[in-house]
């Protein structure tokens, strides 16, 4: 089973800073297609800020999202994986924790983030390729 840190391999860390407004956050996250981006305070973690918190602690509020900094509806503290876990555990931790976005620490520090979607791609990979061995083995053994 792979871990984490060879799943990812060599992504750019993407983040904003507490002090920014949801609306430049929601705009930088926009550009770069992602639905969750780390917050972060001199390189330390300190939230994580997704559509989710967009929707329900801005929209539905009715917040002015130009108004609003992330640091006051980001979810602070999120939970965190180190980047030795398997793509496994690191499953196992989204459920349990109902998030769909995971840190990756190294020595306690973030590094980079993964998602469910980040996951279920390396599962599909995965399963795509054992099923492409299974068939060169039963075209094998045919002849």
């Amino acid at each position: 089973m792979a871990q984490i840190s060879q799943i990812l391999s060599d992504r750019e860390l993407y983040f904003v800073e507490p002090h920014q407004t949801v609306f430049e956050v929601a705009t930088k996250m926009a550009d770069l297609h992602v639905g969750a981006i780390l917050v972060l305070k001199d390189g330390e973690l300190c939230g994580i800020f997704s559509e989710r918190d967009l929707l329900n602690r801005v929209l539905v509020e009715g917040r002015d999202p130009r108004l609003v900094r992330v640091a006051e509806v980001m979810t602070p503290s999120p939970t965190t994986v180190d980047e030795s876990a398997t793509a496994d555990e690191a499953m196992e931790v989204m459920h349990r924790h109902n998030c769909r976005h995971l840190p990756v620490l190294r020595n306690g520090r973030v590094i980079q983030m993964i998602s469910m979607r980040d996951l279920m791609y390396y599962d599909l990979e995965r399963k795509a390729e054992e099923i492409q061995h299974m068939r060169e083995y039963i075209n094998g053994a045919a002849r």
